[in-house]
């Protein structure tokens, strides 16, 4: 289900891939960033630390309590 105008609280990623994860407004605890594939949670962890650093609101698509696609707004 699409989650539209929320904050970017946290963000955290660590080296080996496809390991990353955001704290979003409205929802509880760390949730886990999991395209389909390496290169989309790459782009999707770079839209939401843009949105955390430039404090813009981001849609983020979240499915199985993951986060599967993000815009910024």
């Amino acid at each position: 289900m699409w989650h539209n105008n929320l904050t970017v609280i946290s963000t955290h990623c660590k080296n080996p891939a496809q390991q990353a994860w955001a704290i979003i407004q409205g929802f509880s605890g760390w949730l886990r960033i999991k395209p389909q594939s390496p290169d989309g949670v790459t782009n999707v962890f770079l839209l939401l630390t843009t949105g955390l650093a430039n404090n813009r609101k981001v849609d983020v698509l979240i499915v199985n309590n993951e986060i599967t696609e993000a815009t910024l707004r």
